[in-house]
């Protein structure tokens, strides 16, 4: 077939199974969105670059298909950088596509020209500059075939103006073959031998186990082996939903915010079973203190990961669901009740805790209040600080893609955009975004999205007037000076103030009317007593409803382990 090269990219998305793109039009693009607007594909025409990129990830995280994204050159292809990073530190599979100017002009800063191969090639896993139309359906089918293979990532596909209008000869391939990428699949038996043997030796065993689990949809297999061979799991952020947050098995959360049974678990375990983790240093701690009486297995797709920061014993390259589907047929129960019982009585002695009263809104109290509402079925997404943090605790996550967060990057804005790419995913699920008032204001914008899609998103707002983490810092570790981290911090103000009070203003801004600006609900709740009301509310609105709850001024997140600590110095407030 003869067709120009942007009917050639509609139709690769469409041979693709692709069902819905998010993006932002603009100049050296609109060939593209022209062939676009014929076509069955839903178009979700977000209100930042940024925030449709983030909308893609969404989407790829509750789904675990490829996420499709579309900007045009220049500034709109630069305002895609951050959620690209944000893509390829967590491995979300994304597509994106964005205009540029004729390869001829290409070099000579023509008007909205930007390197973004150049720009973006550190925070892809591949990207491409189309020269030549004819090569645009063998570029589309690698691209959806290297997002989605081994560890997932972003790959950027960059498409001048005349490759875009030039008409060419389109055969879409059947399969993909590319020089250089062959994801490994290693015979891992007598590995995975190895590790069985140590796991029936041990007398203290521990998974720990991250978002690579959810990825490769193993979340089934690994609660079956921890379930057959009794043995205690504790999870990354991104790995929350694993393994299901209610089993008795489960410590919680490990790492800088990790709970006192997880961390002291990692301490005190002769041996850890790593899946899908990459050991990042929020996990981790001072590297030379983590899982020091233990032998360390590492389950991993990607073989850069292995031993990069922590040496292991037994690396296992490969698929985890295929790996723990094979470790599987060698489980057996194991005797090890005295080490369940001790990590058990840790996790009784030491729960997560705050104190609500009757005078003022305890954040973690609202995301308790949302988790019951809504018997834990919702997916929830989330800015990045404390709000991250308190949704991470006290929402019990039982199943895999329903806590979308920027776990490696920590993007604040990411929460908003993911749960819209979510809701659009899963129109009839319950969808909350967990925010802070500092957070939510990077991509209020894409309210317009939103609305005018019908989308049922719910935003909680936890709004103490701060930007909270930063604060907490600086109470925890700069002697309580709160440095520009007051949201409400006027001239006027004394430059060293750490103390608000009734003069200060109370919303900056008004949330509720700016929900009312966009065409969405706003509710605002200032009394423990109105919380679950508001919650009920909001869900029971077809219409996208910002729940901006004024919470205290000055809670913190605990544990908290300070940086460059051992896992084991935990400060619990």
């Amino acid at each position: 077939m003869k067709m120009q090269g942007a009917k050639m990219v509609v139709e690769a998305l469409k041979r693709e199974g692709v069902e819905v793109i998010f993006g932002f039009p603009g100049g050296t693009i609109m060939p593209f969105f022209d062939f676009l607007h014929r076509e069955e594909i839903r178009m979700v025409l977000n209100r930042h670059e940024q925030g449709a990129v983030h909308a893609a990830d969404g989407y790829a995280r509750a789904t675990g298909r490829v996420g499709v994204c579309v900007a045009t050159s220049g500034p709109g292809a630069t305002n895609l950088v951050t959620g690209i990073a944000t893509a390829n530190m967590d491995s979300v599979p994304i597509v994106l596509i964005t205009g540029q100017v004729p390869v001829a002009m290409i070099g000579n800063d023509a008007f909205q020209e930007a390197d973004i191969i150049g720009i973006s090639r550190p925070i892809t896993k591949h990207s491409y500059l189309v020269r030549n139309v004819g090569d645009i359906p063998r570029i589309m089918k690698e691209a959806f075939h290297i997002a989605r293979t081994g560890r997932p990532g972003p790959v950027l596909i960059d498409l001048p103006k005349d490759v875009s209008v030039a008409v060419g000869d389109f055969t879409y391939p059947e399969r993909v073959s590319i020089r250089g990428y062959n994801p490994v699949v290693h015979d891992n038996s007598q590995q995975i031998k190895m590790t069985m043997e140590l796991v029936r030796s041990s007398k203290r065993p521990l998974i720990y186990a991250g978002g690579g689990v959810i990825i490769s949809e193993a979340s089934g297999e690994l609660t079956a082996l921890a379930r057959k061979m009794g043995i205690p799991v504790t999870l990354t952020l991104m790995g929350l939903g694993a393994f299901p947050g209610t089993d008795p098995l489960f410590l919680g959360m490990l790492g800088m915010h990790g709970t006192i049974a997880a961390n002291q678990a990692v301490c005190e375990c002769d041996l850890m079973i790593a899946i899908g983790a990459r050991f990042d240093d929020r996990v981790t701690g001072r590297l030379s203190e983590f899982a020091p009486k233990a032998k360390v297995v590492h389950i991993d797709i990607d073989p850069a990961s292995i031993s990069k920061n922590v040496v292991v014993d037994i690396p296992i390259i490969g698929d985890a669901r295929e790996i723990l589907q094979e470790m599987l047929n060698f489980a057996e129960p194991l005797p090890i009740d005295s080490w369940r019982e001790e990590l058990m009585e840790l996790k009784r002695k030491n729960p997560l805790t705050y104190h609500q009263d009757s005078a003022v809104i305890k954040p973690q109290y609202v995301v308790e209040k949302i988790y019951e509402v809504t018997g834990g079925e919702a997916i929830i997404t989330t800015e990045v600080g404390q709000n991250q943090m308190w949704a991470a605790h006290y929402f019990r996550y039982d199943r895999p893609r329903t806590f979308l967060s920027s776990g490696g990057l920590g993007t604040m804005g990411y929460g908003f955009p993911a749960a819209i790419g979510a809701q659009v995913a899963f129109p009839d699920r319950i969808v909350f975004d967990i925010a802070g008032d500092g957070s939510i204001q990077m991509k209020i914008q894409e309210l317009a999205t939103a609305v005018i899609n019908d989308l049922p998103v719910n935003i909680a707002i936890l709004n103490n007037g701060y930007l909270g983490m930063v604060r907490q810092w600086q109470e925890l570790f700069f002697e309580k000076a709160y440095a520009f981290s007051c949201l409400l911090q006027r001239p006027s103000c004394p430059r060293h103030c750490n103390n608000p009070n009734d003069e200060c203003p109370p919303y900056v801004p008004d949330f509720v009317k700016l929900a009312e600006a966009y065409g969405a609900m706003g509710i605002r709740v200032e009394h423990p007593e109105d919380v679950e009301g508001a919650v009920r509310e909001a869900i029971g609105s077809p219409k996208t409803v910002i729940l901006e709850f004024l919470v205290a001024r000055e809670e913190n997140v605990y544990p908290i382990v300070p940086a460059g600590a051992a896992i084991n110095e935990i400060m619990i407030g």
